[in-house]
């Protein structure tokens, strides 16, 4: 989503790197530019104003001026007040802590992705040790209810049994008792939406909160209608004791200005944000891990957790295990392939990664799109166990037969079978030079072949 965005501010402060040192006309004239560079990507003309604002004053200050870097600085500068815009040093974790069954409700419009999120909530709790209760109480679109069922099946998660004409307050007050009765601690509330807000509507949710008083009211933006979803939310914000926010779509090509200025606007943090649409792709919001994406800093510890997430402690120990006795084989690679897609896209991971998502645009070439990553593992895999373990013995009529197998030319396997040739020649050197020889390797330019 902050592609756009990140490349324009980048463009800014390219400018300002040419300058030895910097004057108080490079800082308006840098403003002026952030302030246009901010309005297109469609935040809020007031946020906009007050952030410009806020970064002009403190980048005036003698500490940037006077400085030996005084560009690097300024991106400091810009850096600290994204992350306080979106809240950093607010408590946004949800709050979990009442006695049980803790009432999670979720609301917005029509099409913002609540049901999904509820489905990606249930199954974000359960990973962490919670045993959540999906209550669909959208009774005026019974796709929403089965939708909310189907996604239950799916996860594994029990669902309450609802019936449309039930009435909703009924229904979530009775789902109250029914996991309080069955040793559920949190029921996720999936409530009606509109197409646009109205008296009935908010009527219906305020007797909701009445009834069943949820710790949490959780308002369901999504971010690609962008300053629609901002003014939605302050509208919503009015009515209700809205809680927070969960950002959808932020993986979207949207320009970004609702996630820089729904909690600036509603003054209410932003908890979660969807990242993709599989049903794992729910995070926890980091305003300081943001600013850096949009600074296109990078994001190593969402990486980190990601990585954790997806690997089991087990799997990592098993991997490690089978290196060694092994060594660095076609089927520990295709092992590896399958932990890393558990992880998402590869374009999403790389962009985590300090300056790698940058480089890769810099290097039109090089990229590894995910297509060419199916091809290699469809040739893998039209493998024989012992073909992977031991690629030496693959001849011509086998890597024929391999490319049939696959889909792919005989050019293809042999392309692979070169490449990984390399890569085993560099494990091997990376295990002679012990724990600190990845790191090095890359610090002098290297990269993986794959």
């Amino acid at each position: 989503m902050f592609d756009t965005l990140s490349d324009k501010l980048d463009s800014v402060f390219k400018k300002l790197r040419g300058h030895g040192r910097l004057t108080e006309q490079h800082i308006k004239a840098t403003m002026r530019e952030i302030r246009l560079v901010l309005l297109e990507a469609d935040v809020n003309f007031r946020v906009v104003k007050d952030f410009v604002a806020r970064v002009g004053e403190r980048a005036v200050g003698q500490d940037v001026l006077k400085s030996l870097t005084p560009a690097q600085q300024v991106i400091k500068v810009v850096r600290e007040e994204l992350a306080s815009l979106m809240g950093e040093g607010e408590d946004n974790q949800l709050d979990l802590a009442a006695k049980p069954p803790v009432a999670l409700m979720l609301c917005g419009l029509q099409g913002a992705g609540k049901t999904t999120s509820c489905g990606k909530l249930a199954l974000k709790l359960r990973r962490e040790k919670r045993n959540p209760l999906l209550v669909p109480a959208d009774i005026y679109r019974p796709a929403a209810i089965e939708q909310l069922k189907t996604l239950g099946r799916q996860l594994d998660i029990e669902v309450y049994d609802t019936q449309a004409g039930q009435d909703p307050v009924d229904i979530c007050t009775r789902a109250r008792q029914y996991a309080e009765l069955n040793g559920f601690d949190t029921i996720i509330l999936d409530t009606a939406g509109r197409l646009h807000i109205d008296g009935t509507l908010m009527d219906e949710l305020k007797r909701i909160v009445a009834n069943v008083a949820p710790q949490e009211i959780l308002f369901v933006a999504d971010a690609m209608t962008g300053q629609d979803a901002v003014t939605v939310a302050a509208s919503f914000d009015q009515q209700l004791p809205l809680t927070g926010v969960i950002l959808t779509k932020l993986d979207g090509d949207a320009r970004g200005g609702a996630a820089l200025s729904i909690r600036a606007v509603t003054g209410k943090p932003i908890k979660l944000i969807g990242m993709g649409e599989k049903l794992d792709a729910l995070e926890h919001f980091h305003p300081d891990r943001m600013a850096q994406r949009i600074l296109g800093m990078g994001d190593v510890l969402s990486l980190i957790e990601k990585a954790q997430s997806a690997v089991e402690a087990e799997d990592a120990a098993a991997m490690e295990a089978q290196l060694r006795k092994d060594g660095f084989t076609l089927e520990t690679f295709l092992e590896q392939m399958q932990m890393i897609k558990k992880m998402g896209s590869l374009d999403s991971m790389l962009k985590m990664i300090p300056g790698a998502g940058k480089a890769l645009k810099q290097a039109k070439g090089m990229q590894v799109p995910e297509d060419e990553l199916k091809k290699i593992e469809a040739i893998i895999r039209s493998m024989t166990r012992k073909e992977r373990l031991n690629h030496k013995i693959l001849n011509g009529s086998r890597r024929l037969r391999i490319a049939n197998g696959s889909g792919t030319r005989v050019q293809d396997v042999n392309q692979l079978l070169k490449r990984f040739t390399e890569a085993q020649k560099m494990m091997k050197k990376m295990q002679k030079m012990g724990p600190k020889g990845l790191k090095g390797m890359l610090g002098r330019g290297g990269g993986l072949p794959f």
